[in-house]
């Protein structure tokens, strides 16, 4: 077999543990090392594509993409120094305060997010500021479910892109906000669980501003042939820490200038 051949192979073995982890509710060991070589993220965008046309080819319609790795001390951890992204589909959005069943979830950790919201595409790699300003129709506070079919959480770069990401679900709040209207930069947040706050921050820990996020995404999808779209959510990467979920438990997360979104989760059971 030759190298080319091989690669393929051990993208499509992948790609198969992962669509397995999903169904079983039993995550797999890390992938790094084992199927994909260590730091090839080309070869895990591929592996995140096969698992993307498989959720297309049942029906689920993508509504946008979710942005991760934007926290410069992450970044550091991963050994890299750029943001990575995944795609989000209809059937990972949850109505705001609606409970999420614990068992569609493997490993769920929630974190507090600037979502937004396009009206026009986006379509050239050299995009600028002004340009992706007038592209936002509104953003609205959000709280991304992150969720691994990684065993333990025990990821690299390379496991985090080829498993979407490690997207789960995602909640919007239902405030929409002009941009005019928001100092995204310095917007505090705070995720509350049992009214006691769990996780703090504000927008500069997003790559500095949450529009830097947008900006790099929208020109390296462009570039990919891919580019956002009218209509399209951007889930623009974490204000503050992520936090694993308990069963049973609620979380609220409250940014300034754009209001609140909750989540909560059932008690658990046996898939």
């Amino acid at each position: 077999m030759s190298e080319g051949a091989g690669m393929e192979a051990d993208i499509e073995a992948a790609n198969r543990e992962l669509a397995d982890a999903r169904s079983t509710g039993k995550p797999c060991p890390p992938l790094r090392g084992r199927l994909l070589p260590e730091g090839d993220v080309e070869s895990a965008y591929h592996v995140q594509q096969l698992q993307a046309r498989a959720w297309q080819g049942r029906g689920e319609r993508r509504v946008g993409a979710k942005i991760g790795l934007t926290s410069r001390a992450v970044q550091e951890t991963f050994g890299v120094f750029q943001p990575d992204f995944g795609m989000l589909t209809d059937a990972m959005a949850v109505g705001d305060g609606v409970e999420v069943p614990i068992d569609r979830l493997l490993q769920p950790r929630v974190e507090a997010e600037i979502a937004f919201v396009l009206d026009k595409d986006l379509a050239d790699p050299q995009i600028t500021t002004v340009d992706l300003i007038r592209a936002v129709d509104h953003v609205l506070p959000a709280i991304e479910i992150v969720d691994s079919r990684i065993a333990g959480w025990d990821i690299s770069i390379v496991d985090t892109v080829a498993d979407n990401a490690s997207s789960g679900l995602f909640v919007l709040g239902t405030t929409p906000r002009r941009l005019a209207d928001v100092d995204l930069r310095l917007c505090g947040m705070v995720l509350e669980h049992a009214g006691e706050p769990v996780s703090v921050g504000a927008g500069a820990a997003c790559l500095g501003n949450p529009l830097h996020a947008v900006a790099w995404l929208a020109s390296t999808l462009a570039r990919a042939g891919d580019p956002l779209r009218a209509g399209d959510v951007v889930l623009s990467g974490a204000l503050g820490p992520m936090v694993p979920v308990t069963p049973g438990a609620a979380y609220e997360a409250r940014i300034s200038g754009l209001g609140s979104v909750r989540t909560c989760f059932s008690g658990g059971g046996n898939r």
